[in-house]
């Protein structure tokens, strides 16, 4: 948790950076441009420029790539619903991991059916 606006990226350096088990796998978004240096089993997606189109291969890459991240970012979002994560906590802090895996298994309850 940080005091103010905060990148991702640098929080992820702060917090997790060099202590994630290198088995485990992470897709990121375009705002994690050097994470390989911190984590090898990343997939990021690759980038265009006006001097260099992505090829066909690259595209595809992409699109494999968004069709994870999609569903990651829909559970993102149904999170954002029970209002955890969209302001600040006001409880106490000891309930705060009871309280989201509670949600979070509402939120796989309802996928479920």
């Amino acid at each position: 948790m940080s005091t103010g606006s905060v990148h991702d990226f640098t929080l992820y350096k702060e917090s997790v950076g060099v202590a994630l088990p290198e088995e485990v796998v992470a897709w990121v978004d375009l705002g994690y441009v050097g994470i390989l240096k911190y984590h090898a089993n990343t997939f990021i997606p690759l980038r265009s420029s006006k001097y260099h189109a992505l090829t066909e291969e690259e595209k595809s890459y992409n699109r494999e790539i968004v069709a994870v991240r999609i569903a990651i970012e829909h559970v993102n979002a149904k999170i954002k619903t029970f209002k955890m994560l969209a302001v600040p906590y006001r409880n106490r802090g000891k309930r705060f991991d009871k309280r989201m895996e509670l949600d979070c298994g509402i939120i796989n309850f309802e996928w479920d059916k």
